[in-house]
């Protein structure tokens, strides 16, 4: 039988020795021909024979006796392997090459070493691996004192050796040797013959023996002739490729040998013989069924890989040992298929064990534990353990280390935990018998219990990190070169732990090729090993076999290059789990684990810890950490770990037990440190795809872990300060450091901001705790400075290391040079931080491929790292002392690693993912806007700060853009300091050109540019505007002012004219509060001079509805209040937000017009900021609002008054004319409010503050109240108009001290020479309660004079200024501006519709006057309809006047003019237009602003400030010049400018090159660049533009201006006619283009942007690898040496990898939109326009898929009513032009218009899951549009929840348009986080298209 080596090494040894006599190899099992006997006759001294049944062989005396294999044969033979021998030696005998074919295992290798061993050859053994070349194959040259040779080497020129020498060469692995490397050899199978690099020649026995006949040896040896022996053969052993991966053979090669299929031996007879008692029989035959049926066709065709058979003999072993063992727990070591197979996969494998009754395992596994570990005395390298397994102790023997073994758990860092001590015992089974592999995720404790096994064991413990492109070379052995030049090879580590026996940790066996872990499989399999020095190591006791034979010493072996491998050497495997049905190339890891490796190992999976396991870990391991914290932690991470969400798995990997044992440490050490904070830190949700953060976020408030509110900017005082060499960043303190190496401490400018330092603050917790740190950010955020500034902080010297693309694992530790021949090393960066404790920088780590930075693994978890020349990094000094080349490492060591956030549009290596979890992540983002300002000032400190807000705004939003995917480009603020810098320098020059310095990257991009300029200017960047571009309005002059009357207050003893009026006190009655939503809304405030210089400061829109009608605005902030719904909106002038409160609750809605509320605000003042009182006028409710609270009142004003609003009052209002209430709020800021009501004889004065009401009773009825002072009051009698005014005390006080008194007002006009008596009364509109400044009041009159005075307006005059009013009581002048025309005789500007609607009633007054005086600016402001203005003047005669919702009329009493600004009109006006009418006569209210100036509301919300004062708009728009820079016109320097000299004559299409040569000018050719007249780009006076794909010339900006108006007309005409041809073509009329445009254009950004992401992802899968081992390309440093020795294939170039031979197909990703075309799409598309959003959604998938069929297969189906598979676009067919996409538009819209009502969301989800499910490809998606109207039909949205995950395989996402209340945000709440999205405004669908591609799309690209 072979055996496996590894079952132990004590299987009866029968070499065949040398004893005279015969000795006979029974083959003693019956066979179809009979008995075949294997007889060696021995007599060394004449001929030995062999005789194999009938064919004998002659053996010959080997001339190397210890080349030959010794103890591969072993007593009885079975039949199959005899007849096996017995065709080998045909083949032998006739002269030919063999090829053993057959599944992977060491059986073929075994029956070639057996037959080498029965015939005495000696043998040269290569195993091929992708790295070998053909220099390894022939000759390879060494340096010998300075000169270079070539030597017939041995392992590699094993080939020409072994044909001089006559060996049977022995090459393993056919399939894995690069394609064309083998060819070499074809010529030495076929003619013996072969041509080698020095000049000498390989020449076939038989000629050679000829040419001997006439020539002597010397002269043969002259011409460099070699004879080839004629016992040299060659066995070649290979897998068949088709089945396995490989190379396939290549066919000239594979015509020269002659195969036979090795398969697995026949078992059962054999296994039977080790089986102790029948009982275990049973389980083995079993065991035996079930491995020969998983080898079996039809399993592989079910995609299994195949059994382990070779495995089985080992774990019968154990099955002895243990028989109380499950059969699956043994079976799921041999073949881990839980990891892999997919679920297909693993229920046939659980069909046949329970077919095979081994499905015994499905109890919990029997507990055991290792109790016990002792050295034992007799044998050395052995130890005696006892497990205790179900309460039996069991005690074996398992080979030991050299040290002392440590008793099970006593390691202080290692806890115990029951799952990892089941494993521990495990894992001691499966190390009795063969080497082991652990499987399990990253961070889930694998090295430590490697670790922790070994030193139970008293293993040295080597661990070699494994990385991609490892070499077998890097693997065994490396060449370098002695001190005098020579060259030599030096072992690897793992060969020296093969001798010295320790315990071989391969740390990422996942990761190499398995082209490359082949050269260790007789390692693993055989203990051999073939080295390329030609050193071999053999197992120990064959070693000790021809030591014994040969009588050799060890000496004389070793001089022979013969080493024996220690027996307790052994190795054990790390592994990530395999994914399931990956690629090769996929990011997402590989399907490594294949059938060649399933021999090598026996397999453990590391499963993740319980949650209780997980709670003893964190507290064992930090006992400190707060109880609460860890709970709640594990509570996350195992909600997150349970889902079979792919989102919330990839979360949960970052929240390994590693990562958590790190936040447990810190959270013990800061306490008062948020969960919230460290769970983000570690997943660094800062930087997630929108749809994970989503899932993270969601995750969070279910585990009730709250986010701590962000600290605001000034509640901590972010400070660092170094004192006494203590450096301490806000809380935290930390020693400074003293370095040896000064010049090495970085040393940056750098501006403290708060933000930066919580970064550093929080850096610096993680330094103290001893972690490495990695900052992750977008580009220019400050990481580099940030670090700087930190080490500079600490004093700490640093090493820098910049990574790129080419960063190879030598170029991070060494930099070869070769100095007069001999190769020397320098340390890179690491190293020399490693020796001197400097901090080690490594910037750009996502530049690097992962499988090179993966090598800093080993550096930071076990302080360890091999370096290429042999030297290694130790943490422990006293290691070092035993090792001479080992560099200890400093105690001060650590790394600071910078990289760039994963994802588009970096595009770097996802560094984050792979390695993130061994380092503290820290996310650095731009500053915050406050403490960017900040930091820009101190850059620019003489830059306007206006500007800086404005560049902040700009890039904040730019940002956010960037984030929500919206534009590509991060912008940082790297570039808004670069923009600072400029204009700190040169004041001079414009923002808008400055900030071109940033933005012109993106000028070629049109949709990008508009997306920018949008932004910008939003913000006030007046980019493309030119200085010219002011638009002031008109001036006309006014009138001259006339002194027009007096007014005389009547004051004499008169009683009569002097009245008293009597108050009474009362408290008012307060209801409530109760508390109502409010609701913020984001301001998208615009700012308004972006290309051109007006009055209009900015505007926005309040989010209200389209029904709403507004009726009040006023301003402290800015207030606007709504009537239907009764609401009140809040904003700030420069505000980000606006705050709603909806009153609906407290106002009803009535029946439309029966009563139409009408709402006063007025907000008060200190201390009652943000409070407003809001009076309705006619049910006289008054209600104070608190807007920070919610809280809202009811004030009851008199105890009468409250009478039931509903009886009297909704008497049909036919008495529309019944007076209304009003209220006074000219002193609100001071508290007080003053109601009346028309036609009444009550004034009530309310003080909030005191909360009492005055109430004043008048002897007059009064029309209207002007408070004129705080003391006195101006009143108007109601039918006569007459004045009076009222004064009264200055504080009413409870007891009536004070009297109100009435004095009446007597208006006199100016006496004129006729005496002519009555003057013209004039009602006052407004009248201002404060006076003119005395400078305006002089300007305004013309003269000198200092005098009260107030300014009144009404609708006769512009303005009237009453001089001494109200304090002097002598004639008061009135100074007034007369109007041409009254306004009150101009016609209603009411259309004739509106006056029909009325019936012709006359309209009442209406409720506002719109008229404010700027008492600062001697202004007066009102707002006036069109048909008041005279229109004629403003606008010249050829000019039709803009459409306009009013102009507003400024009267400037300093310049003496007038001058109308038109406001636009509003986009929508409310369809209650008989209401509206009654609020304003124009469409706009009005009210004065704060800073000046007024703003304006609109009918249909629009708000816009306006400037009005001379002054400042002066000011204004010397800085709006300022920001866009003076050009002045004139050159700037002698310029040389080459006109083209010809003009343009008139357009053509030009002529078509047949070859599309590039053409520049020359007017002639279509498709040229920079010409005239043609078709083209970039010239002049072409037609339209057309690209033939060259490189653009573009002529100058000038030159295109200067083409004449016909060229240009002509130009357009002819794009027309081109469009209408393309049209035609695809058979499109002009109606449908326009209907698709209109779809197109909407998601035209969107598509871009989709399209630049796919575009890059492509590029990124296209990226070039390195091919090594090139003639030609740049010098590789791993084959310096080789290059020294002459070799010619020491380049290595950047080339496309060929995909792995035999890796799956890269198959397209798979998408299906499943569109809601319902009746009530179209029913509720008038409210929402949801049915049009969808359409466009489905537009946008249309556009950004096209072309890209080889990556996406898309269709797209309907659902509604009448089914759920309504086909729109198959996925065979897709669209592709414009037309074919609309009728797919049409079809959607037409659908929706007339199927059945109904809703089959549900079904259509789950049916086009399940359908796409069964498809092939490489990623599913299902998103589904539907409206969120499921609970109307009764769908439970937990059904849809589960609908929506029903499968893992297919991502489904579902999209809710449009929906009734909250009923989407509801549904939303039950849904799986981050698959489901809520568009309220149907403009976000397709960007939650886009986040739903980019997100996942780009997990795997």
């Amino acid at each position: 039988i072979y055996s496996s080596p590894s079952v132990f090494n004590v299987v009866t040894a029968s070499s065949v020795t040398a004893k005279k006599g015969k000795r006979q190899l029974k083959g003693s099992y019956q066979s179809d021909s009979g008995i075949i006997c294997v007889f060696v006759t021995s007599f060394f001294a004449g001929g030995d024979t062999v005789k194999i049944g009938d064919v004998t062989y002659k053996l010959k005396t080997p001339r190397n006796p210890e080349l030959v294999p010794v103890k591969h044969l072993s007593d009885s033979l079975p039949q199959m392997m005899a007849q096996h021998l017995r065709w080998i030696m045909q083949k032998d005998l006739l002269g030919q090459d063999v090829f053993l074919i057959g599944p992977p295992g060491p059986l073929r290798r075994s029956i070639a070493m057996q037959y080498l061993e029965l015939t005495k050859r000696e043998v040269e053994y290569v195993a091929l691996s992708r790295d070998t070349t053909e220099t390894d194959l022939k000759q390879r040259r060494e340096i010998r004192s300075g000169t270079a040779f070539y030597i017939d080497q041995y392992f590699c020129v094993c080939a020409v050796r072994a044909a001089t020498q006559g060996r049977v060469l022995v090459l393993e692995g056919l399939e894995k040797a690069e394609r064309n490397v083998l060819p070499v050899l074809n010529n030495l199978l076929e003619n013996r013959e072969m041509q080698l690099e020095d000049g000498r020649f390989l020449m076939a026995a038989e000629r050679y023996d000829k040419l001997l006949q006439e020539h002597t040896k010397e002269e043969l040896d002259s011409w460099k002739i070699v004879r080839v022996s004629e016992d040299f053969r060659v066995i070649a052993l290979g897998l068949p490729v088709p089945k396995y991966k490989g190379n396939p053979l290549d066919p000239p090669l594979r015509s020269r040998f002659q195969a036979r299929d090795i398969y697995y031996l026949p078992f059962k007879p054999l296994v039977l013989l080790h089986v102790s008692c029948c009982l275990l029989y049973v389980r083995v035959s079993q065991l035996l069924s079930l491995a020969t049926t998983l080898c079996s066709q039809e399993s592989s065709s079910l995609g299994l890989p195949d059994f382990p058979m070779d495995n089985l003999l080992p774990v019968l072993h154990v099955l002895n040992t243990f028989p109380m063992l499950s059969s699956q727990q043994l079976v799921q070591r041999l073949y881990p298929y839980n990891s892999i197979l997919g679920k297909e996969g693993r229920s046939a494998v659980e069909g046949v064990l329970s077919r095979f009754e081994l499905l015994d395992g499905r109890r919990q596994a029997a507990p055991a534990t290792v109790t016990s570990v002792s050295m034992t005395k007799d044998l050395e390298g052995r130890a005696n353990v006892t497990l205790s397994v179900a309460d039996r102790n069991v005690s074996f023997q398992v080979p030991a280390g050299t040290k002392e073994p440590r008793p099970p758990n006593s390691s202080p860092s290692f806890i115990s935990t029951p799952s990892h001590s089941q494993l521990l015992s495990e894992m001691m089974q499966s190390h009795m018998v063969k080497d082991i592999c652990l499987i399990g995720a990253k961070g889930c404790g694998k090295s430590v219990l490697a670790r922790e096994f070994g030193e139970m064991l008293g293993y040295s413990i080597e661990p070699v990190m494994l990385y991609q492109d490892m070499t077998a070379r890097d693997l065994l052995q490396q060449r370098y070169t002695l001190p005098n030049g020579d060259t030599a090879w030096r072992l690897s580590p793992l060969v020296t732990a093969a001798i010295e026996g320790k315990l071989l940790l391969l740390d990422g066996i996942h990761r190499v090729n398995l082209g490359t872990l082949a050269v260790l499989s007789r390692l693993l399999h055989d203990r051999e090993l073939d080295l390329y020095d030609g050193t071999r190591l053999l197992r120990w006791d064959r070693y000790q076999t021809i030591k014994e034979e040969l009588q050799f010493s060890d000496e004389q072996l070793q001089e022979r290059s013969i080493f024996p491998i220690h027996p307790s050497f052994r190795v054990l495997a790390l592994a990530e789990p395999p994914v399931v049905g990956a690629g090769s190339s996929s990011s997402r890891g590989q399907q490594w684990l294949g059938p060649e490796l399933l021999t090598m190992f026996l397999y453990h999976t590391v499963s993740p810890l319980g949650k209780a396991e997980e709670m003893d870990l964190l507290q064992g391991l930090t006992p400190n950490v707060p109880q609460e914290a860890a709970e709640q932690l594990l509570h996350l991470t195992h909600s997150l770990r349970n889902t079979n969400d792919p989102t919330a798995q990839s979360l949960a990997s970052s929240l390994s037990t590693r990562q958590l044992l790190r936040i447990c440490r810190r959270l013990s050490l800061y306490p008062e440190e948020s969960v919230a904070h460290a769970v983000n830190k570690a997943c660094l949700s800062r930087f997630l795809p929108s749809l994970a953060r989503a899932c993270l976020e969601k995750s969070l408030s279910n585990c009730s872990i709250q986010e701590a509110p962000e600290p605001t900017e000034n509640t901590q005082d972010y400070s660092c300060t170094v004192k006494d060499g203590v450096l301490t960043i806000g809380s935290v303190s930390a020693p400074v450091y003293n370095p040896s190496e000064k010049m090495k401490v970085p040393d940056v400018l750098f501006y403290d901001n708060p933000q930066h330092m919580m970064v550093m603050e929080n850096m610096l917790k993680d330094f103290l705790l001893g972690e490495h740190l990695l900052l992750m950010g977008n580009q220019g955020v400050g990481k580099n400075k940030i670090v700087d500034r930190f080490l500079h902080l600490l004093n700490r010297p640093r090493e820098y290391l910049q990574l790129h693309r080419d960063t190879t694992v030598q170029t991070l530790t060494l930099q070869p040079s070769v100095r007069d021949g001999i190769i020397t090393y320098e340390d890179s960066p690491l190293v020399k931080a490693v020796k001197m404790g400097h901090i080690l920088v490594i910037d750009e780590a996502d530049k690097a491929p992962t499988n090179v930075t993966c090598i800093l693994k080993t550096l930071v978890e076990s302080r360890e790292m091999i370096l290429a020349d042999g030297r290694r990094i130790v943490s422990d000094p006293r290691e070092a002392k035993d090792r001479p080349n080992a560099i200890v490492m400093h105690p001060d060591f650590r790394m600071l690693v910078l990289a760039n956030r994963p994802g588009f549009p970096f595009l770097g290596n996802d560094f984050f993912g792979s390695l993130g979890d061994i380092f503290s992540c820290h996310a650095v983002d731009n500053p915050k806007p406050q403490a960017e300002l900040a930091m820009l000032k101190q850059y620019g400190p003489d830059v306007p700060d206006a500007t800086l807000q404005k560049l902040v705004a700009a890039f904040g939003e730019l940002r956010s853009m960037a984030d929500q995917g919206t534009i590509t480009y991060p912008y940082s603020t790297r570039e808004v300091v670069n923009i600072v810098k400029h204009l700190q320098k040169f004041p001079g020059e414009g923002l808008a050109n400055v900030v071109r310095n940033v933005f012109d990257f993106d000028s070629y991009n049109k949709d990008m540019r508009e997306v920018l300029i949008e932004a910008l200017h939003k913000h006030g960047i007046p980019i493309g505007a030119k200085t010219s571009s002011v638009k002031l309005a008109k001036e006309l002059p006014l009138p001259e002012v006339k002194m027009t009357g007096y007014w005389t207050t009547n004051q004499s003893g008169n009683a009569r004219r002097k009245l008293l009026c009597p108050t009474e006190t009362h408290t008012i009655d307060i209801k409530g509060p109760v508390f109502l939503r409010v609701q913020s809304y984001p301001c998208n405030r615009q700012e308004s001079r972006a290309l051109s210089f007006s009055e209009e400061k900015a505007h926005w829109q309040i989010p209200m509805n389209e029904v709403n009608i507004i009726c009040d605005v006023t301003t402290k902030d800015v207030y606007v209040a709504t009537c239907n719904p009764v609401s009140l909106f809040s904003m700030k002038e420069h505000g980000e937000t606006i705050q709603v409160m909806e009153l609906y609750d407290v106002f009803p809605r009535t029946i439309s017009g029966v009563w139409q509320p009408f709402v006063t605000v007025a907000p008060l003042g200190s201390p009652l900021d943000g409070q407003v009182v809001l009076h309705e006028e006619q049910s006289n409710t008054v209600l104070h609002l608190d807007l920070v609270t919610g809280a809202v009142r009811r004030l009851t004003l008199s105890p009468d008054s409250d009478q039931p609003t509903t009886g009297t009052s909704n008497w049909w209002r036919s008495k529309e004319q019944q007076g209304a209430h009003k209220m006074c709020r000219d002193f609100a800021h001071k508290n007080w409010l003053l109601f009346y009501k028309e036609d009444s004889n009550q004034l009530e004065v309310l003080d909030v503050l005191e909360g009492r009401v005055h109430s004043i009773s008048l002897p007059i009825n009064l029309k209207s109240v002007f408070l004129v002072a705080e003391d006195r009051w101006l009143l108007l009698e109601s039918n006569t108009n007459r004045k009076f005014l009222l004064t009264k005390p200055m504080h009413m006080a409870a007891e009536n001290t004070g009297v109100c008194q009435l004095h009446s007002i007597s208006e006199d006009p100016v006496s004129s020479g006729h005496g002519a008596g009555s003057v013209e009364v004039s009602v006052p509109q407004m009248l201002s309660s404060e006076q003119l400044p005395n400078e305006n009041l002089s300007a305004a009159l013309d003269q000198r004079i200092v005098s009260p005075n107030r300014v009144l307006a009404d609708t006769a005059s512009f303005a009237r200024v009453v001089v001494g009013f109200p304090d002097l009581m002598s004639p008061n002048e009135v100074y007034s501006f007369q109007r041409p025309v009254d306004l009150s005789d101009m016609k209603s500007s009411r259309t004739g519709a509106q006056m029909f609607l009325k019936g012709g009633l006359h309209s009442s007054a209406v409720k506002q006057q719109n008229c404010v005086s700027l008492l600062s600016a001697n202004q007066m402001v009102r707002a006036l309809p069109p048909n008041k203005v005279p229109l004629k003047e403003i606008y010249p005669k050829d000019i039709t006047p803009p459409m306009t919702a009013a102009y507003l009329e400024v009267t400037d009493l300093n310049s003496k003019k007038v001058k109308y600004i038109p406001v636009p009109r509003s986009m929508s006006v409310s369809p209650y237009t008989n209401w509206v009418s009654k609020v304003s006569e124009s469409d706009v209210l009005m009210a004065p602003l704060r800073s000046g100036g007024v703003v304006t509301v609109d009918m249909g919300g629009y708000v816009r400030l306006w400037e009005t004062g001379l002054d400042t708009l002066q000011r204004s728009l010397m800085e709006w010049r300022n920001m866009i820079g003076s050009e002045d016109g004139r050159p700037l320097q002698i310029t040389i400018e080459r006109e083209s000299n010809l003009d343009v004559t008139a357009p053509k299409h030009g002529k078509i090159d047949p070859n599309n040569a590039p053409h520049v000018g020359g007017n002639q050719w279509a498709g040229g660049t920079g010409g005239r007249d043609t078709a083209g780009l970039g010239g002049k006076g072409g037609p339209y533009r057309l690209d033939a794909g060259h490189k653009v010339y573009q002529v100058s900006q000038a030159e295109k201006d200067a083409v004449p108006e016909d060229v240009r007309r002509a130009a357009r005409e002819m794009a027309e006619k081109a469009f209408k041809e393309r049209l035609k073509e695809i058979d499109m009329s002009e109606y449908d283009a326009a209907t698709y445009e209109r779809f197109s254009t909407a998601v035209r950004r969107q598509v871009q942007s989709l399209r630049i992401i796919l575009d890059s992802l492509q590029a990124k899968g296209k990226e070039r690898q390195w091919l090594k081992n090139q003639a030609l390309g740049e010098l590789d440093d791993a084959k310096i040496i080789d290059g020294l020795a002459g070799e010619k294939a020491i380049y290595k170039r950047r080339g496309e990898h060929d995909p792995e031979p035999g890796s799956p197909q890269q198959k397209p990703k798979r998408l299906r939109v499943l569109a809601d075309v319902s009746g009530s799409m179209y029913r509720f598309n008038g409210v929402d326009s949801r049915l049009e959003r969808s359409m466009e959604a489905v537009c946008m998938v249309m556009e950004a898929l096209e072309s890209y069929e080889d990556k996406f297969k898309y269709d797209i189906v309907g659902h509604s009513g009448d089914g759920y598979d309504i086909e729109l676009v198959r996925a065979d067919k897709v669209p592709k032009n414009n037309k074919q996409r609309l009728k797919v538009l049409k079809t959607m819209h037409a659908h929706a218009q007339f199927c059945m009502s109904g809703d089959y969301t549900l079904e259509g989800t789950a049916a086009s899951i399940k359908e796409l499910a069964q498809e092939e490809a490489d990623e599913h998606f299902v998103v589904v549009l539907s409206d969120a109207n499921l609970e109307r039909y009764g769908i439970r949205p937990e059904r849809f929840a589960q609908v929506l995950t029903s499968d893992p395989q297919v991502n489904a996402f579902a999209i809710f348009i449009g929906s009734l209340g909250d009923q989407a945000e509801r549904l939303q709440k039950t849904l799986p986080a981050g698959r489901s999205f809520v568009a309220m405004d149907t403009k976000h669908i397709p960007q939650i298209l886009q986040q739903i591609f980019t997100s996942t799309m780009l997990s795997s690209a």
